[in-house]
């Protein structure tokens, strides 16, 4: 009997760059093998200069690094490394690239949207039992907050109905409205000003799904806080559901708290706890206009996506 083939995937977003290294099992599953994040803010300052930081580089490439180890260690046959938002329009993408490819051998793809909803969806669906269609997948990142509504077909394969890509995540909205700790009034209404004509322009509707479900580490972390987590648990996480209700009362709670007692509230890495109020007035939003009464928390997202496919070529 032949080795199955083990793969990783790399996904790097504005606030945090995260590997997954899988291969295959006998009934279809993934068995992972390892799986981590690094809150490295590669899109620090990104908004308002259009460039990486050599800091923010710096914490990036020490990630990447620490990541090779990981991958040799595994003998992986095949490796991707995706780049999402932050890595899109920055005049110093070159270096960027360049670094990465020094170290992981791979260069890296910024993928277009209508790829990111894909690999999105597809790994959101693996996660997740699905009882009614069509299923939004949100997916709030640091740089740009993902809206994807599909279904499966006939026979099984997913099918995008609709994707849209706002330009706005928890870092981007945090750097650029909500600069007080805790955020003011005047501020929070600029934010969700903005947050709000976003959505009313997109081509995705939350209101038609019949499913939603959350996936990165905005939601997952908002899980955790609503779950009174000290210690992260994945497994607790993991189809964990957030109602619209939920999510307000953890919006108001986050927006009116200090970076120190938003990162007291639960397992949050201290870059995670400086925009975790961006973030949640972001899902806050998105929660007002659900169509279903809760959106499930999800742990499988494009990693999962980006392995499934490594694993199917």
């Amino acid at each position: 009997m032949s080795t199955p083939r083990t793969v990783a995937a790399i996904d790097c977003g504005t606030n945090s760059i995260r590997l997954l290294v899988a291969s295959g099992g006998p009934q279809g599953q993934l068995v992972e093998h390892d799986r981590r994040l690094e809150l490295v803010r590669l899109g620090e300052g990104v908004d308002a200069t259009g460039a990486f930081s050599p800091a923010a580089l710096d914490r990036t490439f020490e990630a990447c690094d620490k990541y090779a180890g990981i991958i040799a260690e595994h003998h992986c046959d095949a490796v991707r490394f995706v780049a999402t938002s932050a890595a899109r329009d920055v005049s110093n993408r070159d270096a960027f690239a360049a670094g990465v490819r020094s170290l992981l051998g791979v260069d890296p793809e910024v993928v277009p949207g209508t790829e990111e909803a894909a690999l999105s969806f597809a790994g959101a669906m693996s996660g997740v039992p699905v009882s009614a269609e069509p299923v939004l997948v949100v997916d709030c990142g640091g740089g740009s907050t993902e809206l994807v509504l599909g279904h499966r077909d006939t026979s099984g394969a997913h099918v995008i109905d609709a994707a849209e890509s706002l330009d706005i995540g928890s870092v981007r909205l945090r750097e650029r409205f909500l600069h007080g700790d805790p955020p003011t009034a005047a501020q929070i209404d600029e934010a969700r000003e903005l947050v709000r004509t976003l959505l009313d322009g997109a081509p995705v509707d939350p209101s038609v799904a019949g499913t939603t479900i959350g996936v990165a580490g905005t939601v997952t972390s908002l899980s955790a806080i609503h779950q009174g987590l000290k210690v992260y648990d994945r497994a607790r996480v993991h189809r964990s559901r957030l109602s619209r209700g939920d999510l307000h009362l953890l919006a108001t709670r986050l927006l009116g708290a200090t970076v120190d007692q938003a990162e007291a509230m639960g397992p949050l890495k201290r870059r995670r706890a400086e925009v975790i109020c961006a973030g949640a007035l972001i899902m806050d939003e998105i929660g007002s206009r659900m169509g279903s009464e809760e959106i499930i928390v999800s742990e499988t997202d494009i990693l999962d996506g980006i392995v499934r496919r490594l694993l199917a070529d």
